[in-house]
């Protein structure tokens, strides 16, 4: 298995890890995703994962709910995701840790970067959950964030679709999809395949996205190994 990215941060949307139950776990999902997180691992490849928690709670769903409670729900929820991940990838022989950025000692440990990194050198997966531990920020910003601070090769977002089209191609047949978007694409036709925010924090620290489907079977692994899936993007 030839890599083409050493260090790499994977997000995973909640919604992917419910399949087609659309909320909760679908644990068949949940075991081809770990399967190929495995293959990785195997392969020396330094693996960080952020989770979303939209199977779980979508705050801008919550009914009027004041939005900093709301999101701090939603922070909860991707530790559920994240234990649950780990509980996958362990079960394979992968020594895993979850780290929150909302201090909850008793089922994780704090995200602190240098322990993160130290786990990397101990051949670890780790999950971050509770995005940035901060409102207003979606798991996208925490992702990029994190990738930032690791100095991940590359930023992998795992979708329920295969790429990014020009439209949604779930309504319209005939949408376009694009092989390559430059960050400046995302952020001045505000396409919605990640926030603004997210898209120019990785501009700025130059760490290329690909955005790819997880129905491919071993797309997490083909994406480490620079195979053509989805689409990439970055400054080129």
């Amino acid at each position: 298995m030839e890599l083409k990215y050493k260090r790499v941060l994977l997000k995973l949307s909640g919604e992917a890890l419910a399949g087609e139950n659309k909320f909760g776990l679908d644990y068949k999902v949940i075991t081809d995703i770990c399967n190929s997180i495995k293959k990785c691992a195997d392969a020396g490849v330094e693996m960080g994962i952020v989770v979303g928690g939209g199977n779980f709670w979508r705050g801008r769903s919550s009914g009027g709910m004041d939005r900093t409670r709301a999101d701090h729900m939603g922070m909860l929820a991707t530790v559920m995701n994240s234990l649950a991940m780990m509980d996958a990838i362990e079960q394979r022989g992968i020594p895993t840790r979850v780290q929150t950025a909302l201090i909850m000692t008793s089922v994780a440990e704090p995200y602190i970067l240098r322990k993160a990194l130290h786990h990397f050198e101990k051949g670890r997966v780790v999950i971050m959950a509770c995005g940035t531990g901060n409102p207003y920020c979606s798991t996208d910003t925490a992702a990029a964030q994190r990738a930032c601070e690791i100095q991940a090769n590359v930023l992998l977002m795992a979708k329920n679709i295969d790429g990014i089209y020009d439209s949604d191609p779930k309504l319209n047949p005939n949408a376009k999809k694009y092989d390559h978007l430059n960050y400046m694409d995302i952020i001045k036709n505000g396409i919605k395949a990640m926030d603004a925010t997210a898209a120019t924090m990785c501009m700025e620290n130059n760490i290329p996205v690909l955005a790819f489907g997880l129905d491919e079977e071993n797309s997490i692994v083909k994406a480490v190994c620079g195979e053509k899936l989805g689409t990439l993007i970055d400054n080129n």
